[in-house]
């Protein structure tokens, strides 16, 4: 199988592409379990989404506190209580910590935002852990079509924005016209570029979503205000061409023999 049905919603699209054909083979055998892949990992519940992790992106504990959602003790109070019997979600609300409709907006953020991630190409073959579930517990199933639409659409949008992704994963750090004036959302991105952080250092300092962050730095790119720290070339090695370098050793006993070993390599 190579698609999915239409999106009502994108008119002139009959078809959308899969992006993991394994997760749409669980989508439809209704499995329940763990989908690890490359950079993140869904959790299925009956063939639905139910929750999404990903090293790129904060997690949904980062999300809630770091708004003022949920104090930090509240938190680590649902853990302790609930963690062993996977239902966090769900204390959290009956306790009082977070209303319910917060914790649903949340749990759906950081999972698309998770998803966005761990759905993204790679060549790392995907696994499956049937009957694992996540502490998180039930919140709300998301289907697999409407993860996939979801994941597909920020793609689009990040492409129309700007269409090099070199900020994405690349530690960013501001330009020469970096004083510009800009939203104050971007202004904190902008701050935070300092040459050594990622768009997943500076999400989780802000604690916010991951794609937002990416979505702002490739708004600061195309304004020419942030660019992508490029990976410094290796040197060069100093011997010339075809040229056998033995390191020189100075303490070893045997250095006669070595050096008679590198002479007899370099006239091969």
């Amino acid at each position: 199988m190579s698609a999915i049905a239409a999106d009502p919603g994108a008119p002139g699209t009959d078809r959308l592409p899969v992006l993991s054909p394994m997760l749409q083979r669980l989508a439809a055998e209704r499995a329940t379990g763990a989908l690890m892949r490359d950079r993140g990992t869904l959790y299925l519940a009956d063939g639905q989404v139910v929750h999404a992790e990903s090293p790129a992106t904060p997690g949904i504990d980062v999300l809630l506190t770091a708004g003022g959602t949920l104090r930090h003790e509240g938190w680590w109070d649902a853990v302790a209580q609930a963690g062993a019997g996977q239902r966090v979600g769900r204390y959290l609300v009956d306790s009082g910590h977070v209303p319910g409709g917060a914790l649903e907006l949340c749990h759906l953020g950081a999972l698309y935002d998770a998803a966005f991630f761990a759905l993204a190409p790679t060549g790392t073959p995907a696994r499956f852990r049937y009957g694992v579930s996540h502490w998180i517990g039930p919140v709300r199933p998301v289907p697999v079509a409407a993860v996939q639409r979801e994941t597909l659409r920020r793609r689009e949008l990040l492409d129309r924005i700007w269409p090099d992704p070199a900020c994405d994963s690349a530690p960013v750090v501001r330009s020469s016209a970096g004083d510009s004036p800009v939203p104050a959302r971007q202004r904190a991105v902008l701050e935070l570029a300092d040459g050594v952080r990622t768009a997943s250092d500076i999400a989780r300092a802000l604690g916010r979503s991951a794609f937002h962050i990416l979505v702002d730095l490739r708004r600061l790119a195309a304004a020419g205000l942030v660019a992508a720290v490029r990976a410094q070339p290796l040197p060069a090695a100093a011997s010339a061409p075809g040229r056998i370098t033995l390191p020189e050793v100075t303490a070893d006993p045997d250095i006669a023999l070595l050096r008679r070993l590198r002479d007899a390599l370099e006239a091969l």
